[in-house]
């Protein structure tokens, strides 16, 4: 277990899964500058951890994430950089909560939320800039800036469409503030699975460990391709692919796999 206050770190070298809990149960995981800098700490460290091949994010006390503390901004008890007179000041205090955005959307290796509760304004986009989301019937949604007079800063425009596949709904969401509630974010492709509360955390280690049993070479690329290929026009894309399975053809875990498929066995991929 890494040493951080407001976070908590967990890494298995043997299953080869992490995971990163917002761990302020008390604000109902809240961000405020200190717990999103330890965030972008612990990712990187994840990151660099070739053992490491999932991670699982997740939040303490029953909530994923609440979004912002409210207690640093204007209004309230403990206001910080974001409320400064200095527009230079207010940019630059974006820096850390961007940092934790890409330190999800761009790491190599898989990023599997796991929700119970509620998740709102940057909980809600920390929530989109994950993979993969499984939640229990207790989660919520929340885009929330708009309720209090706020431009989501944390990416949520361009989150939002690509993880909801509606223009429209994140449309609504944005100008609106509404909830939206857990049965119609798994009916809508948000979420990948939506279970029990007692069944959220075996649902989720199931998906991460058959992750985990996959090979991480090719798993890297697709989650590369799959982001990057949002950019690209087919061609781009086709010739960016072929480069991917290159890299793949002549790894290691592709002869691995296909001596499994003829031995009639698992496959025992090493990243390599």
């Amino acid at each position: 277990m890494s040493d951080y206050k407001y976070v908590i770190l967990d890494k298995d070298p043997v299953e080869h899964i992490a995971r990163l809990t917002i761990n302020r149960p008390d604000r109902r995981n809240a961000l405020d500058d200190a717990t999103t800098d330890e965030m972008g700490l612990a990712l990187e460290e994840v990151a660099d951890d070739d053992n490491i091949r999932v991670l699982i994010l997740t939040g303490a006390g029953g909530s994923f994430c609440a979004g912002g503390d409210l207690n640093t901004l204007k209004g309230g008890s403990d206001p910080g950089v974001l409320v400064s007179d200095n527009s230079d000041d207010i940019r630059r205090g974006f820096r850390g909560p961007h940092k934790m955005i890409l330190g999800v959307q761009r790491m190599e290796k898989p990023v599997i939320a796991m929700i119970s509760g509620t998740a709102v304004g940057a909980g809600f986009d920390l929530a989109c800039a994950c993979d993969i989301r499984i939640a229990s019937h207790s989660a919520r949604f929340m885009v929330a800036y708009v309720r209090i007079g706020l431009f989501p800063g944390f990416g949520g425009t361009w989150l939002y469409p690509r993880t909801l596949g509606s223009m429209g709904k994140a449309a609504e969401l944005l100008f609106t503030g509404d909830f939206l509630e857990s049965d119609e974010a798994y009916r809508l492709g948000f979420l990948n699975r939506l279970v029990e509360e007692e069944d959220l955390e075996a649902t989720t280690m199931e998906m991460a460990r058959k992750i985990a049993a996959g090979p991480p070479i090719a798993i890297r690329l697709s989650k590369l391709m799959l982001y990057k290929g949002l950019e690209f026009d087919l061609e781009t894309a086709l010739k960016m692919a072929a480069a991917a399975e290159t890299i793949t053809l002549t790894s290691y875990d592709h002869g691995e796999g296909t001596q499994a498929i003829r031995e009639k066995r698992k496959p025992n991929y090493e990243g390599r």
